[in-house]
C-alpha cells in the first residue's frame, strides 16, 4: 500500500483515449490513484483527467515520450511527487501501421520499435527501481503474433520483443512480489485498429472469434483490472490473450 496518502498508484501510459482510456477509468473505479501518461493529446488527457476527478478518484496527467528515457524518468518523478510511490505499471502505449516488409521505410521500422519496444524496455527499467515491492506490471503483446498476417511483420516483432521482455523480467525481479505479466489483445474497436481498414475489412476481422464481434475497450481494460488486483498474485511472467477465442 502506497504510503504517501494511503492508496495504491498506477501509471497508464499512452492513456489519453482507446484501451488505455478504458485502463484509468477502471483503475480509478477500482480506487487507484491514476497517472495518465500521453505524448501529445493534451486535451483528451487533461478532460479524462477531470472526468475522473469529478468522480471522486485521484488522477494527473503526465506528458512523456516513452521512447525518451528521459522522459520516462521525469514521468515517474511527477507521479511519485503528486500521487506517490508507483504500485501498476501498464505499458499500453504503441504504434501500428500495417506495410509488406519490402515497403517499410527505416523511419517507420525506427518508429515502431521506439515506441513499442524502447518505449516498453525504458518503463521496465525505471520500474525496476522505483515500484514498491509486491507491485504489478501489465505489458501490451498482440494476438497479430500468432495470426502472422501480411503487413505485420515489424508490429509483430515489436510485440515479440515485448514477450520476451515478460517472461525474463518477472523472473529478474525474484524476491521483491512484483508479477510482470502481458495482455495480447485481439481485434479491438480503436481507431488504432479501425483507422485505414474498409468497413469489409473490419468486418472479417469481426467475424474471426468465434464470439464473433470486435473486442471492446472495456474487455480489455477488465483484464488488465485483473492482472493489477489481488486475485492475480499467483500470475507472474504470463501471456494472457484477450481475444474472443481469435487464436
Amino acid at each position: 500500500m502506497n504510503m504517501l496518502n494511503n492508496t495504491q498508484v498506477a501509471i497508464v501510459t499512452g492513456a489519453s483515449r482507446g484501451i488505455g482510456a478504458a485502463i484509468a477509468q477502471r483503475l480509478a473505479k477500482d480506487g487507484f490513484a491514476v497517472a495518465i501518461n500521453y505524448a501529445s493529446s493534451s486535451a483528451e488527457a487533461d478532460a479524462l483527467v477531470a472526468g475522473l476527478k469529478a468522480a471522486g478518484a485521484k488522477a494527473i496527467a503526465v506528458k512523456a515520450d516513452v521512447s525518451n528515457a528521459d522522459d520516462v524518468r521525469r514521468m515517474f518523478e511527477s507521479t511519485e511527487q503528486q500521487l506517490g510511490k508507483v504500485d501498476v505499471l501498464v505499458n499500453n502505449a504503441g504504434v501500428l501501421k500495417t506495410v509488406p516488409l519490402a515497403d517499410t521505410s527505416d523511419a517507420l521500422y525506427d518508429q515502431t520499435f521506439d515506441i513499442n519496444v524502447r518505449g516498453t524496455f525504458n518503463t521496465l527499467r525505471e520500474a525496476a527501481t522505483r515500484m514498491n515491492d509486491g507491485g504489478r506490471i501489465v505489458n501490451f503483446s498482440s494476438t497479430t503474433l500468432a495470426l502472422n498476417l501480411p503487413g505485420y511483420a515489424i508490429y509483430n516483432a515489436t510485440k515479440a520483443a515485448v514477450e520476451a521482455f515478460t517472461h525474463v523480467f518477472a523472473k529478474e525481479l525474484r524476491g521483491r512480489n512484483i508479477t510482470v505479466n502481458a495482455v495480447a489483445p485481439g481485434p479491438i474497436a480503436t481507431s488504432l485498429f479501425l483507422d485505414g481498414k474498409t468497413e469489409e475489412q473490419i468486418q472479417a476481422f469481426a467475424k474471426m472469434p468465434p464470439l464473433q464481434r470486435l473486442g471492446q475497450p472495456d474487455d480489455i481494460a477488465s483484464v488488465v483490472a485483473f492482472l493489477a488486483g489481488a486475485d492475480a498474485g499467483w500470475l507472474n511472467g504470463q501471456i494472457l490473450r484477450a481475444n474472443g477465442g481469435l487464436a
